[in-house]
């Protein structure tokens, strides 16, 4: 969850997903922030969790993000289209500083495992179509599905609400999927799991995993300061709110970060 939000403020929910491909030379920004999150997708408890990131941007297109991972992007007029290779989220079954939740006890731990990872633009005037494919390497675990590789997307349309001496405030709407492995692997309940967890045992299909709409406020201070805020709602679709692990279906993120470009 903390992740994906982190994903939205980093690329601006896929509005701009390189804004500097075709720089003249080499840019840099670093992030400092705070979230309040959900402790994990479904969960009815929430944390603040800082916020700390920055990037790399090269001259050729490459970069390096500490959300997002190692990767290229290319960005035209009407078309962006970015490729690279991260980490996976990861889920405790107890709270270890932001992360994890007691609730979760006798689930065992969701490790993180490579990640690649597709992002595609297409401009059409105001409007923004968006689309992020990712696909998780498996990873062994002694949880059965845990470490099966999965793959996840998700498309968004985005269109600017404001642009003037307070900032620019951007609206989108996108509906997340999953294959069987990414549902079990992040709603499903083994019966292992079931035998030493509070949790009945539940198998997950594949499918619609959510629909959501992020509002984001963008407040340039200077030339090399500025301020991003992000409020994200996500509504969890039916398999995965019929999940016994799922006790809010509504899940409410709220993000905010101070950016240093140079």
């Amino acid at each position: 969850m903390l992740r994906s939000l982190c994903l939205s403020l980093t690329s601006c929910c896929l509005i701009l997903p390189a804004d500097s491909v075709h720089a003249e030379d080499w840019r840099y920004n670093l992030r400092a922030g705070a979230a309040s999150v959900p402790r994990y997708s479904g969960s009815d408890e929430r944390v603040v969790a800082p916020l700390l990131g920055g990037e790399i941007v090269s001259p050729y297109g490459f970069f390096l993000d500490t959300d997002k991972g190692l990767g290229w992007a290319f960005d035209e007029d009407d078309f962006g289209l970015s490729v690279y290779v991260g980490a996976s989220d990861v889920r405790k079954d107890r709270k270890t500083g932001f992360k994890g939740s007691d609730d979760l006890e006798g689930m065992g731990s969701i490790k993180s495992r490579p990640v690649l990872g597709l992002d595609g633009t297409y401009h059409m005037g105001p409007i923004i179509l968006g689309a992020s494919f990712e696909h998780a390497l498996e990873k062994e675990d002694d949880d059965h599905g845990t470490g099966s590789a999965w793959n996840r997307l998700k498309l968004s349309i985005s269109a600017p609400f404001y642009e003037g001496e307070h900032g620019k405030v951007v609206g989108s709407l996108n509906s997340q999927f999953g294959d069987g492995d990414y549902l079990r692997t992040w709603y499903g309940v083994s019966t292992a799991q079931a035998s030493r967890s509070r949790f009945r045992a539940y198998d997950a299909h594949g499918g619609l995993v959510s629909r959501g709409a992020d509002l984001t406020w963008s407040l340039p201070i200077n030339e090399q300061w500025s301020v991003s805020t992000v409020l994200a709602l996500q509504y969890l679709a039916k398999e995965a709110a019929d999940s016994p692990l799922v006790e809010r279906r509504m899940q409410a993120s709220l993000a905010g970060q101070v950016i240093y470009t140079f």
